[in-house]
């Protein structure tokens, strides 16, 4: 019969389950970082809850949020503020002791939710910097929403809590859940789990068609008001939520499929991308669900789909990586 190949150690980590993180000064400067990271947008979402406009220009949506943003807004704080939980459960001995779920899950969706930020926000940086950023035209038809800096801020941020947090959580599983990550990917998955796999796959490359079709300047399915607002800037998102469904589906292909292939890549590729998908997709999708507040304009079917598809393909890819790692603990 064929097993799982794991790794000489997996003895050590299964038996650390509750020992205390091994706290070495790189990782004491991480989670400074990190935690100094959430301030800005803490602050900035604080002030805003407390009535302040700051960062806020004329003509601003914001400025008469109404009980959409005022909730949007609490929510967001509430999940920034998870962060510094996070890594207090990351550094911390008691963060050993943490019910697994209830510390994957929220990594979960912080992964999902930074990726696309971590890749795609230096991405726009460079394409500004090259000349080729967004033109007069597509600039004049972004209506007044935030004050750049705020960007410049809130997604640097953004982007340290990211790298951060990646630099905390990876030795922290080693530790803890090491076993589940070592040697190669071993057997096939049962067969029901190779056709979630495959679903996946087509709903990924699907999804990943459409957001490169608009990556390059496609315009069936948007609103008027995005297309006015295209730009190099805006493609690199459609690049990168192309990147990351793709990724998931790789990701979910490859447990599913077994073999002798070290399981850390796929398992990467299923993780980032799955959560990247799901997190966004769902987030994007709530975004679109009501007209446009300015123009009453709907939203496409395309668009709605594209979203849904996206959420889907995370689900799929989540569903394998559950299935993959249950089975790694079996062993």
């Amino acid at each position: 019969m064929t097993t799982r190949a794991v790794h000489p150690s997996d003895a050590t980590y299964a038996a650390r389950p509750s020992a205390a993180p091994v706290m070495g000064t790189g990782r004491r400067i991480l989670r400074v970082v990190a935690l100094a990271a959430t301030l800005p947008y803490l602050a900035l979402k604080a002030a805003w809850l407390g009535g302040s406009h700051i960062g806020i220009p004329d003509g601003s949506v914001l400025l008469d949020p109404g009980l959409f943003f005022t909730v949007a807004n609490a929510v967001t704080l509430v999940m920034d503020a998870t962060v510094i939980l996070i890594v207090l459960a990351l550094t911390r001995p008691w963060g050993m002791r943490v019910p697994s779920w209830l510390l994957v899950v929220p990594v979960f969706v912080a992964t999902g939710l930074l990726t696309p930020i971590l890749t795609g926000f230096p991405a726009q940086m460079l394409v500004k910097a090259l000349g080729m950023g967004a033109d007069g035209a597509a600039g004049a038809a972004r209506e007044p929403f935030l004050d750049p800096w705020v960007f410049n801020v809130v997604y640097g941020g953004f982007t340290l809590q990211g790298l951060a947090l990646a630099g905390l959580f990876v030795p922290y599983a080693r530790e803890r859940w090491g076993r589940c990550w070592q040697g190669v990917l071993g057997k096939r998955l049962p067969s029901s789990t190779g056709v979630v796999a495959g679903a996946s796959a087509v709903t990924g490359t699907a999804v990943a068609s459409v957001y490169l079709y608009w990556a390059f300047g496609g315009t069936a399915g948007l609103t008027a008001k995005q297309v006015a607002a295209y730009s190099a800037e805006t493609g690199v998102v459609g690049a990168v939520h192309a990147m990351c469904a793709l990724i998931a589906a790789a990701g979910a292909l490859l447990l599913a499929r077994g073999g002798e292939r070290p399981v850390r890549g796929p398992l990467a590729l299923a993780w980032i991308g799955s959560a990247a998908a799901l997190s966004w997709g769902a987030w994007m999708l709530i975004a679109v669900l009501g007209p446009d507040p300015e123009s009453g304009e709907q939203p496409s079917a395309m668009l709605h789909l594209t979203y849904a598809g996206q959420m889907i393909t995370g689900i799929l890819g989540a569903l394998i990586l559950t299935r993959f790692l249950a089975s790694r603990r079996t062993v």
